[in-house]
Order: C-alpha cells, then structure tokens, then sequence
C-alpha cells in the first residue's frame, strides 16, 4: 500500500492554511517588545506577561496539533479495526469541504462503492483556512457538492458513513439534527456513522485556549443523536484530545 500521509503534513497544513494568525502573534510580540521600553513601570510586567503568554499558547497549541495529526495515527485509521463497522460494503465520506481523507478510506478499504459529499457553503463556511486549504487540495473525483438538509442517498443505502472533523461545522443545533436525521435515513439497518471530533472539554482549552469555543460540547453531541434517532454504539479516545462517536440506528446495538 502506497504511503498514505507525508512527514509533518498535519503541523505543515495548519501553519500554512492559519498563517495570518501565526503573523499576528509574532506582531503582538514584536510591537510590546519595542513598546514596553517607554511604558510607566507599572505597565512593564503586564506586557511581559502578554508576550509569554502568546508565545505560550502558539507553541503548545502547535504541539498537540502535531501529536494529534502527525504523531498519534490518527489518519491510518487503526483505531476503526476493532469496532466491527462493515468496510467493504457502501461507504460515504462526508466534509465539510476540507477533505483529507477520502484517498484513505479508499486506498485502506477498497469498498464496494465510496460516495463523497461536500456540504461547504461559501456563505457560512467563511474561515480563510478552508478557502486556503481546497485552493490546495483537489477534490476527490466524483465529489458531490450537498446540503445539510437533504442526501441524494436511497433509505438504507450506506453500509458506514464518515464524518471526520466536519460535522462542527453545522452550528445550528435544528440544522445539525436534521443533518443526522438524514444520515440515519440513508443508512442500512446494521450500519454505523463514524463521527470523529474534538470536544469543547478541558483538554482542549489547554491545547486550544479559547480556539475550543469552535468545538462543540459532548452534551450538544448526546443531545444531537439521541433527536436524531440514533445511539452511541462505542466511544473512543484516540488522544485525550479526540474523540470518536459509533452511531447506530437506535435500538440496534449489536
């Protein structure tokens, strides 16, 4: 099997997809820097203060960051191996329209069929690193563009559906169940949604700082299956900064 990531790919695509944020730290720093040389004394520390505390927050979040995408496995998909979800039958991968794993699935698997959806909406999915990042990766072939509200799938189509870091990405609570509505309709009685996210929880705070605001609560998440019909089958910690949701249909368990 061919190589399935690069070295440093997940460190690298979050510099250079985020780099206005990076600049403007370096700025904040420079700019207290020089200026607290002509601050009243009382000033001085807070600046110092400002300045490690920036510097601090970049380098750690930085560092999960490679743990997670470089270092833990995250995208060989190991962790999937003993959850019993069917891999050779109807997949569907779904973004957000970032997407970074649709070629492993695909290359790991070798499914009987793989259907891409991408639900981006240029009007709400306005973060620069999303334009920056399909500027740079070409969609999948046969990738289709969809909305939330509506899958053109038959009921009981997909044998495993993958959401991987894309169904934050709806922040209306209403839409997102809808969403998940749908996904149990197009899905087969025995089958499974994979839902890989990071939590707004402690962990993340530290690695994220208030960038977890972005995440979304694992009560949100409870909340959002249990309206959707749909139970947790398994959880999984892949780091103490990731987790994965198995959903079924509710009432099958097995």
């Amino acid at each position: 099997m061919e190589k399935i990531r690069n070295p440093f790919e997940g460190i690298w695509n979050i510099v250079r997809f985020n780099w206005h944020f990076y600049v403007l730290s370096f700025i904040v720093v420079c700019v207290l820097a020089i200026a607290k040389t002509n601050m009243p004394h009382s000033l001085q520390w807070l600046a110092v203060i400002i300045c490690i505390y920036t510097v601090a927050v970049t380098c750690i979040s930085l560092l999960v960051s490679f743990y997670i995408y470089d270092l833990a496995g995250l995208y060989n998909l190991s962790w999937l191996e003993q959850t019993g979800i069917k891999t050779t039958g109807n997949l569907v991968n779904i973004h957000a329209g970032f997407d970074e794993t649709s070629h492993i699935i695909q290359q790991k698997y070798q499914p009987k069929t793989l259907t891409v959806f991408d639900f981006y909406d240029p009007q709400k999915h306005t973060e620069l690193s999303i334009k920056r990042a399909r500027k740079t990766y070409p969609p999948f072939p046969e990738t289709l563009p969809v909305q939330t509200l509506h899958l053109p799938l038959a009921n009981g189509f997909a044998d495993t559906i993958f959401l991987i870091f894309a169904a934050h990405e709806i922040r209306d609570n209403e839409e997102r169940i809808i969403f998940f509505k749908e996904l149990n309709r197009t899905l087969d009685a025995g089958g499974n949604i994979v839902v890989t996210e990071h939590l707004r929880n402690l962990p993340n705070f530290l690695a994220y700082n208030f960038g977890f605001f972005h995440f979304l609560s694992r009560r949100v998440w409870y909340s959002t299956f249990k309206n959707a019909d749909l139970c947790i089958k398994q959880e999984i910690k892949i780091t103490p900064f990731i987790t994965t949701f198995i959903l079924c249909k509710n009432g099958n368990t097995a």
